[in-house]
């Protein structure tokens, strides 16, 4: 029972070390190898906060930790020297998984289940845990002795003196607590088993903007007309789509907003009370020349709200010498000092667009990932100020959830009343006696 209990608490032991070296592992996996130190018992290593996942200590760090540590810790010093670690080494051949039979580091176990304050670094510079030897003659003050388990076993050790033994493995654990003898151990490796080579930052950058280039978009700046005391209108869509009689759509945006686009912005003008964008696209857009779309907006006080919101009142499509007019101002405002956005501004779909006329029924208008703002541009932004969308918060599918849950729980209620008012008999036919008599009022 006792052989069993012991064999769970090492491999509990062994399992959150493996799980220590993967939780730290996300960063680069070249040039570093484990360290783990512990002491025998009846000695405490200092605490060491945790490095952060990816974090490689360096020969600095480490250096400063054996100070602190050597400080209340043994000066006997048993340095163990792999000449191959890798931290998966301990996933891979510890018997984390329960295969404890297969393990290769059943005396590692052993010395970290005795010691209570073990020390685990994941990843340790792979030129500090060279150099790891050179730290340790230079604190302990003694030059390292590089033995073998049988000559070890002949050593006689002072606990008032520094000792430094470099050895190599495999090892016993068990000759110095023959002797009884206070020990620092350290186990690490002098390279990693693994490496996985990183490819240099020119190629890597290069691959980063061929990425870029290849899958991100140019978004393109809005539109911006200045009066004589600065901006005050912005308009941007992804697609301005406009098609008559059902034709091929024709999109706008390319012309609107594209650097060097054939739109101008003549006619427009803004003032403390309305604004109007007009993009006056002439002979382009054959054979519907000249071309013309108009944004009217306006602004004005409401008591209600104690506060100023502007309206997109008509949006106009003058083509030849026609106007199709479409009211907008039922569906699209906002507070004065916002911008407005809509993901699809039409005129034939729930529509927030209304024709006004006959004529402007032949068209149909399609604005993607519409944004406007007529008022309270500050000078030198390029960007809109917040947007109120036009989305509202209670969509169709909210509207569904919300009367199913209701109608379910309806349904439960009356379900608990019905249960509740059910009533067991409180009274029984004594053959005996004489015949009970219920009124039918009960």
């Amino acid at each position: 029972m006792a052989g069993s209990e012991s064999s769970s608490k090492m491999r509990t032991k062994m399992a959150f070390i493996a799980l220590l070296f993967a939780l730290f592992s996300t960063g680069s996996c070249s040039s570093q190898v484990p360290l783990v130190m512990w002491s025998s018992e009846g000695y405490t290593l200092p605490q060491l906060v945790s490095p952060a996942a990816g974090h490689i200590i360096s020969n600095v760090q480490l250096m400063a930790y054996l100070n602190s540590a050597l400080g209340s810790a043994p000066h006997n010093m048993l340095l163990f020297l792999q000449d191959k670690l890798s931290k998966d080494d301990f996933t891979r051949y510890g018997g984390v998984f329960g295969n404890k039979q297969d393990s290769v580091f059943p005396n590692l176990e052993s010395a970290l289940q005795s010691s209570s304050s073990p020390l685990v670094l994941p990843a340790l510079s792979w030129l500090g845990a060279s150099a790891v030897p050179s730290l340790l003659q230079e604190k302990l003050g003694v030059s390292p002795l590089s033995v073998d388990p049988d000559t070890l076993e002949h050593l006689r050790f002072n606990a008032s003196e520094n000792t430094l033994l470099v050895i190599n493995l495999p090892y016993s654990s068990g000759i110095m607590k023959a002797q009884s003898v206070p020990y620092t151990a350290i186990y690490t490796g002098l390279k990693p088993s693994r490496v996985i080579e990183e490819p240099s930052l020119i190629v890597q950058s290069s691959m980063s903007r061929s990425l870029l280039q290849a899958v991100v978009d140019e978004v393109k700046p809005p539109l911006m007309f200045n009066s004589t005391r600065g901006p005050c209108i912005m308009l941007w869509a992804q697609n301005l789509n406009v098609s008559f009689s059902d034709k091929e759509w024709i999109d706008l945006g390319p012309s609107t907003f594209a650097s060097g686009g054939s739109v101008s912005m003549s006619g427009s003008f803004c003032n403390e009370t309305n604004s109007q964008l007009v993009l006056d696209y002439g002979s382009s857009v054959s054979p519907y020349n000249p071309f013309r779309l108009i944004f009217s907006m306006s602004q004005r006080r409401y008591p209600v709200s104690a506060r100023n919101w502007f309206t997109l009142d008509t949006v106009q499509l003058v083509f030849n010498t026609l106007t199709a007019t479409y009211n907008g101002s039922h569906g699209i405002y906002a507070p004065a000092e916002y911008s407005f956005h809509c993901q699809n501004v039409n005129n034939f779909r729930n529509a927030l667009l209304v024709p006004r006329a006959q004529n402007a029924t032949q068209w149909r208008i399609l604005f993607t990932d519409f944004q406007i703002q007529g008022f309270s541009i500050l000078n030198g932004t390029t960007d809109f100020s917040y947007a109120s969308d036009c989305a509202g918060f209670f969509t169709p599918g909210i509207w569904m959830g919300l009367i199913t849950s209701l109608l379910m729980l309806l349904i439960l209620t009356y379900g608990l009343h019905m249960i509740m008012q059910l009533r067991s008999m409180d009274r029984f036919d004594d053959p005996k006696g004489p015949s009970i008599s219920v009124p039918q009022s009960e």
